[in-house]
């Protein structure tokens, strides 16, 4: 059956989606979940949520969907402990150290991969499934016989996000947030500047970054054919009325096969931005998607009406089996649950009957009395011996112990011996000034200086080397070359990666840098060296670990810690630094370029958006597809700083070149060389000093 996931933000939201038929919630507790702006739960409070939903058949799915710091990680301990001793369902992460950390204390709980690890290909879903994940969260930017594709070679379950706002980029991948304002949408704080206005080259009143709603009510049948096992409601930053609504349209439509139009209209008065889409999963991948939240006035009506759903009774009900015996030996009522579990009440001894008495059609309309609880008599077997009695107090008696008792049991799990984790092992890194690795975006960018310059790593886009056998092949005479592979492949394009793959390892071309899980695979099948690149988001030193497991060569640390996080880091595999460039702040399946000018020129049109501040986000492409890559206009720099980088026993610092011509290329390697004064004006330390929320 196809299992509704929907959102709790609150206990009141919670309740919400219960009585309004979820099937499961996930819900935060505490720091470490992405929507932080939620009003979320508390360590008691939780407790107080799982034992409400278990006693109505509902799961609890904990989100623990961020990046978290080793500083932060005996915090994360306790409240992975907590919630195992009280029977949370599953683990919902993003984080490769926080997956580890699950498994090690509570194996027994599954762990679900969130949308946040970017996996969007079937080699993702199975790297997820070889690390012990039960199921994934599948990126947004799927269309459906990508999703079909997935769900039939995948080992573990598919979850798909059907309702709710979009994000415009692939999640995971968005740093707008962290590099405007400090707030980080890896760490739950995304303070959505995606919702503004920019406009190209200059400001304008416009929106190019703000998509519509999801909105899948109508293909709920289609995924559970496909083998989807759960589709997932957004909204935990919502109000409860959203959260009754939204569920109760989902519930009717799996229910009923189709959506109506009352439905529809429903869903468009909970919210809505100038309507919804479905254009990712049917396709339609155009400026049609997008649009804004605009004010109206609230509908009395429509929220008096949610809120009756969930505050004023039980409405999902769970079905019991009751067994009432009334006999000269005495008297008893059992109830069994769906799932099996039976209780038993004793009663007193019955009386002999002075007028009428007791009848098993009587006696089974007092059992069946179960109003005020989450509990409704399907079936009630009775025995009454002749001539016996029992009073109405007696029978409302043993109902009432029955149902305690099994509310009780239903409320509880398996208990599970939990383990206490494993340290982590610290490697330390190299001492001294770190090598220098260069990654270049175009081929312009490969100047003679460049090349003439000693490099731990050069790394150039494959599509680029595939182009030029001949140049390829006077690199790899160079030596320490890397085909530098997009952020984005779905399974379509793979074939193509692999293949490309393939010759370029006929050229001789050994390394490969990669910045999505899903490609780990395909690059070790084509006998690759892998380099890790900030898509990884590796932000502990547990995750550093989990890719020595995987036998990476190197990783970029996320440019989203500070420099004493990554002085601290265990160098379980050798790190690089990402030290002037600029920084790739979003990647997304819309072509940002195509939906400015409305013909698809990207690979030789430059762009830029521009917010209401002035501030500039050029745009590149991701590799040789029409995936755009949203730049920070300012250049992060520490050219001038090097021998700070030495203390963080980082393997060597990048120099990352987008929009550089030959000339510019130049005068950077030169600052590298002999660094200038820091200019304030053009460049930004980024997140290396201050961090992020």
């Amino acid at each position: 059956m196809l299992e509704l996931l929907a959102p709790a933000g609150s206990m009141e939201a919670l309740r919400a989606a219960v009585q309004n038929g979820a099937n499961a919630v996930y819900l935060g507790c505490g720091s470490f979940n992405a929507r932080q702006s939620a009003k979320n739960f508390t360590p008691q409070t939780l407790v107080e949520a799982v034992k409400y939903c278990h006693v109505r058949g509902v799961q609890v799915h904990l989100t623990l969907n961020t990046l978290v710091s080793d500083r932060e990680m005996n915090e994360l301990t306790q409240l992975i402990r907590h919630a195992a001793e009280n029977n949370v369902d599953a683990f919902i992460v993003q984080d490769l150290g926080v997956v580890q950390l699950c498994r090690q204390i509570a194996p027994h709980i599954p762990i679900h991969g969130s949308t946040q690890m970017t996996i969007h290909s079937l080699p993702g879903v199975q790297l997820c499934a070889a690390m012990g994940m039960k199921r994934v969260v599948l990126s947004r930017e799927l269309n459906r016989e990508e999703i079909r594709y997935i769900c039939a070679g995948s080992p573990i379950e598919i979850e798909v996000f059907v309702h709710g706002a979009l994000c415009m980029c692939y999640s995971g991948q968005c740093y707008l947030s962290s590099a405007i304002g400090g707030r980080s949408g890896n760490r739950g704080r995304c303070a959505q500047p995606c919702r503004q206005s920019y406009g190209y080259t200059h400001w304008e009143n416009k929106y190019p970054l703000s998509l519509k709603d999801n909105c899948l009510a109508g293909f709920l049948g289609e995924l559970e054919q496909m083998g989807v096992a759960s589709v997932k409601l957004e909204g935990r930053m919502k109000r409860p009325e959203y959260v009754a609504t939204v569920t109760s349209v989902y519930r009717r439509a799996m229910d009923q096969g189709q959506v109506t139009e009352d439905m529809a209209r429903e869903l468009f008065t909970a919210f809505n931005r100038q309507g919804f889409t479905d254009g990712y999963y049917t396709g339609r991948v155009d400026r049609r998607m997008f649009g804004v939240r605009e004010e109206t006035r609230e509908d009395a009506k429509w929220l008096a009406a949610a809120r009756q759903s969930y505050e004023t009774a039980e409405n999902q009900l769970v079905d019991l089996s009751f067994r009432a015996v009334v006999s000269v030996e005495g008297s008893y009522l059992t109830a069994t649950d769906p799932e099996g579990r039976t209780c038993r009440s004793e009663g007193p001894r019955p009386e002999l009957a002075r007028n009428l008495p007791l009848t098993g059609a009587a006696l089974a309309q007092r059992v069946a009395k179960t109003g005020g609880t989450p509990y409704r008599c399907a079936e009630v077997r009775t025995h009454v011996d002749p001539g016996l009695t029992i009073s109405a107090a007696a029978v409302n008696a043993m109902r009432r112990d029955v149902l305690n008792q099994l509310t009780a049991l239903r409320a509880r799990r398996e208990e599970h011996p939990l383990r206490k984790p494993k340290a982590v092992p610290q490697f330390k890194g190299p001492g001294g000034l770190p090598g220098l690795t260069v990654q270049v975006t175009t081929q312009e960018q490969l100047t003679p200086k460049l090349l003439s310059l000693e490099t731990a790593m050069l790394y150039v886009p494959m599509h680029i080397l595939l182009a030029d056998p001949a140049m390829t092949a006077r690199l790899v005479q160079r030596g320490r070359l890397a085909a530098a592979l997009p952020r984005i492949v779905h399974d379509g394009e793979l074939p193509k990666l692999t293949s490309g793959l393939a010759r370029l390892r006929e050229l001789g071309v050994k390394d490969v840098l990669v910045g999505n899980l899903g490609l780990l695979m395909p690059a070790r099948e084509a006998g690759m060296r892998i380099h890790g690149d900030f898509g990884l988001n590796i932000f502990n030193s547990g995750a550093m670990n989990v890719l020595r497991s995987l036998e990476l060569s190197s990783a970029t640390v996320s440019f989203e810690m500070t420099l004493p996080q990554i002085r601290d880091l265990s160098k379980a595999v050798n790190a690089e630094l990402l030290a002037y460039g600029r920084m790739p702040l979003m990647v997304t399946e819309q072509c940002l370029i195509h939906n400015r000018a409305g013909q698809c020129d990207c690979q030789v049109r430059a762009c830029k958006l521009t917010d209401k501040t002035g501030a500039e986000f050029p745009i590149i492409r991701d590799g040789d597809s029409c995936r755009s890559v949203l730049l920070n206009g300012r250049k992060l720099s520490w050219l001038d700083r090097q021998d700070d980088l030495a203390k963080l026993g980082v393997w060597a610092i990048r120099l990352y070149f987008t929009t550089e011509n030959s000339r510019e290329t130049d005068r950077v390697l030169a600052d590298y060389l002999n660094p200038e004064p820091f200019d304030p004006g053009a460049c930004t330390r980024g997140l290396y000093l201050r961090g992020v929320e």
